[in-house]
């Protein structure tokens, strides 16, 4: 477990999601396939906030609206709530810059941290 606290960690991975959907969107051909696109975004921050929660915090449990349900989570003390991409539809539509990255603890009955990203923006807004 790393050393920040979970508010930080909130802000960072909301932030580091927002930095890996600013870098596929770029990186995506301007006339792509949309549905690609929404895909690459929502498969590429997903991937990104499973694995930096893994290795910032291995014994939480994480619930993410791209990932599969798992239902340990039922029983843990500590859940992330994560949204990887809020606005697919947005995100694939350029140059439009309303969408964004939810990263938020849920910790024994209430909500403790969280942040939303709007990257393209350059916004974070977090409990930190």
């Amino acid at each position: 477990m790393d050393s920040r606290t979970d508010a930080q960690l909130a802000h960072d991975l909301a932030a580091g999601a927002g930095e890996v959907l600013l870098r596929i969107r770029a990186d995506f051909p301007a006339d792509g396939d949309a549905k690609a696109l929404k895909s690459a975004g929502d498969l590429g921050a997903h991937d990104y906030l499973m694995t930096a929660l893994a290795q910032a915090r291995p014994d939480d449990a994480v619930l993410s609206e791209e990932g599969r349900d798992n239902l340990l989570r039922l029983d843990s003390d500590r859940v992330w709530i994560v949204d990887p991409l809020d606005g697919t539809r947005e995100f694939s539509e350029r140059p439009r810059d309303d969408w964004a990255v939810h990263v938020a603890l849920w910790e024994r009955g209430d909500l403790v941290a969280g942040a939303v990203a709007l990257p393209a923006r350059g916004l974070v807004y977090a409990s930190d």
